[in-house]
């Protein structure tokens, strides 16, 4: 098996299916909010064609062996924004994984602004792994999630979670951590935790810079924060200390996910059909991005031959104490980070020593009793989208 997870046979032969493939079609460029941290790119409206949707899944499918699963996403701008195109591109994918013998898995992450009635029939159809971005509180969620005029939008969604909380629809919150909210990070994740979200999954912004005082406000941050966790580990899940804790407590390691291939065993497709090693790095879709994949989605009849990225360089981690159990090894946020795949830099390191640090402290304090602990049975291997 390679580096990126893909089953080889001998030299000079054909390389194998993948047991897992994961796709994400970018439905369009646009979006009804103006956040200010958005890393997307402009927010043009280029929805992406049917035969372009189509031919992506066609080709994901044949790149599954028999019994593999296909793991189909949907990201923007806004991807509600097409809920009829995604309802379509669901039913068709259903239709070709059944014939074909492989499993299909789906999910997107949306601002939550959007719950017309064809958005509100993907979003609870019983399969979708569904992603409300919400920075939690009003000052913190409000402060950089607007609408083009300037409104905040956290009524909407705060509406739209209770209506999905109503109707018994499981779904996580996104909340994107920032030097100018660090600080308000527990009582934005003990917000989110009373209005009933069960999972929320926390995103450093890496498209911003972070001083050194920004960097002790984080930590602080966490250190309060995986405090208030700890007694409600059982029934609130954040993504950072749930995932340190359960390799802190010897929990069994299982590949939930394709993603984090970086192009080997995972591909995005951006409205032009140009392909991509992960939608975090579509942007404007330039015909001149330096991590474009070649060709379109139009071209081929699998993705079995696409371009494969370094892992994480050694000499880059070289000496670190917790090197073999660190999670610096995402190559988009590398890339973001420091313009190279294979190397973390320090905010990276950072988030991880501290992430460490804490939770062993969590776990020196001791953590309440429960018949079964489903945080740390099992780590999930996942990654935030949006």
């Amino acid at each position: 098996m390679d580096s990126g997870g893909r089953k080889t046979e001998s030299e000079g032969r054909k390389t194998a299916k993948y047991e897992r493939f994961g796709l994400t079609l970018v439905v369009n460029h646009a979006c009804n909010l103006r956040c200010s941290y958005c890393y997307t790119g402009a927010k043009f409206n280029r929805p992406m064609p049917d035969a372009v949707g189509d031919r992506a899944i066609d080709r994901a499918i044949n790149s599954v062996e028999a019994g593999g699963e296909l793991e189909l996403g949907f990201f923007g701008g806004e991807p509600m924004l097409e809920a009829d195109r995604i309802e379509r591109w669901i039913g068709r994918a259903r239709e070709r994984c059944r014939a074909a013998g492989r499993g299909l898995t789906f999910g997107l992450t949306t601002n939550g602004t959007l719950s017309g009635e064809i958005a509100w029939r993907v979003m609870t159809d019983p399969g979708m792994e569904l992603a409300i971005s919400c920075d939690g509180g009003l000052q913190s969620h409000d402060q950089h999630r607007v609408f083009p005029d300037g409104r905040g939008s956290l009524a909407l969604v705060t509406d739209t979670m209770r209506q999905l909380r109503t109707a018994g629809k499981p779904f996580r919150t996104v909340l994107v951590v920032r030097p100018d909210t660090v600080t308000g990070l527990p009582e934005n994740l003990s917000w989110l935790r009373d209005v009933g979200v069960e999972m929320v999954d926390l995103s450093l912004d890496l498209w911003t810079d972070w001083g050194g005082l920004d960097l002790e406000n984080l930590r602080q941050a966490i250190r309060d924060s995986i405090r208030d966790w700890r007694g409600r580990c059982h029934e609130f899940g954040v993504n950072w200390f749930n995932e340190k804790l359960g390799r802190l407590a010897g929990a069994r390691v299982r590949k939930e996910t394709a993603r984090c291939g970086f192009g080997a065993g995972e591909i995005a497709v951006a409205p032009s059909g140009r392909l991509y090693p992960c939608e975090r790095l579509v942007g404007d879709d330039t015909a001149n991005s330096p991590v474009r994949l070649p060709g379109t989605a139009l071209e081929g009849s699998d993705f079995l031959s696409i371009r494969t990225f370094p892992g994480r360089s050694e000499a880059a981690c070289s000496g670190c104490a917790i090197e073999s159990e660190c999670s610096t090894t995402c190559r988009c946020s590398n890339y973001v980070r420091t313009g190279d795949v294979s190397r973390p830099d320090g905010l990276l390191c950072f988030l991880d020593r501290t992430l460490f640090r804490e939770t062993l402290a969590a776990l020196a304090d001791g953590l309440p009793r429960s018949s079964e602990n489903p945080q740390t049975s099992e780590i999930h291997e996942e990654r935030s989208q949006q």
